[in-house]
């Protein structure tokens, strides 16, 4: 079965962020239509959210390579900034579970101190101001 799949496969587009995008929204958009909306609009944003999930799944089908990857790059270059943003606070959080974060009370510098240190010394590694902050 396995093998099938990757012989269909062969030659078509595949998954990418795009077409990622544009399933889960798709899907996720007929989820909240199907429960929360009703009458005309409602019926409306579910066709279109329908056509969404199959433009999603027509991409990943699709053996216009050289199309849908210009698609997918235009959409990434849209998206950068949302994206880096997103990757920052999980990196922020992550990291709040081991470190605090400060900022440096002349330069603005942020400055990550390991937690459970009791009260110490920062040296800002930026302007060398000295402050003491507890970790």
């Amino acid at each position: 079965m396995r093998d099938r799949i990757i012989r269909f496969m062969y030659g078509r587009y595949g998954m990418d962020v795009f077409s990622r995008f544009l399933i889960f929204f798709g899907l996720g958009m007929m989820l909240i239509t199907s429960f929360f909306l009703g009458g005309v609009i409602g019926q409306t944003l579910y066709f279109l959210s329908v056509a969404i999930t199959a433009y999603g799944y027509s991409r990943v089908f699709s053996r216009k390579l050289q199309k849908r990857y210009k698609e997918n790059q235009v959409f990434l270059d849209k998206t950068g900034k949302i994206r880096g943003f997103i990757r920052k606070c999980k990196a922020r959080i992550k990291q709040m579970k081991t470190h605090h974060i400060y900022s440096c009370p002349s330069c603005k510098q942020k400055i990550r101190i390991p937690k459970g240190k009791g009260k110490i010394e920062v040296r800002c590694p930026k302007c060398s101001t000295s402050f003491v902050k507890k970790s």
